[in-house]
């Protein structure tokens, strides 16, 4: 009996999962290429699993593309006064599919545009306390306006839930 109910409970939850298909005919449409290229500021934090905001941060974002393939620069300052630099590049392929690398991100990032939403998941080498953790991101982000994009992380590591960010992007007017 308690097989079943696992496996009922697994099934359940990959049934109830949004798939990114159900985003296509939603407006209005994510193009990256658009979106990230020139300033965009981001407000964010990361809650644990109990939901306890641990870090809040900001970002300041400069993403440039030539052709299909784009940079995006991002700059971190975190409450303690921490900084951090990613800058990924990113490429896009044909169906909204998309690649990226990091210095930081163990292999090869692989994300899906469909509609306004964007799922993107990969690994990052994430320091703590003086150590090295590989964990793993689902990101899924989302465009409310040609200036505003929501996204929410989740975090695992071995499949455990580990935490949750949430991030508003604000992207600057191009002049």
């Amino acid at each position: 009996m308690r097989i079943f109910l696992v496996i009922l409970t697994s099934f359940l939850m990959v049934a109830c999962s949004a798939r990114i298909e159900d985003y296509r005919s939603m407006q209005p449409a994510l193009d990256l290429q658009e979106y990230f290229d020139g300033n965009i500021t981001a407000w964010g934090q990361f809650q644990d699993r109990s939901g306890m905001v641990i870090k809040r941060f900001r970002v300041d974002m400069t993403g440039t593309w030539v052709g299909n393939e784009g940079t995006l620069d991002e700059r971190f300052t975190y409450d303690d006064g921490s900084t951090q630099q990613r800058i990924w590049k990113i490429k896009k392929h044909d169906n909204g599919r998309y690649t990226g690398r990091a210095d930081d991100v163990i292999g090869e990032a692989q994300g899906m545009a469909a509609g306004p939403a964007l799922q993107w998941s990969y690994t990052l080498a994430l320091p703590v306390d003086g150590k090295i953790y590989n964990v793993r991101f689902n990101d899924w982000m989302y465009l409310h306006d040609k200036h505003t994009m929501i996204n929410r992380a989740v975090m695992s590591k071995f499949g455990v839930k580990l935490g949750e960010i949430t991030l508003t992007f604000r992207k600057e007017d191009s002049k």
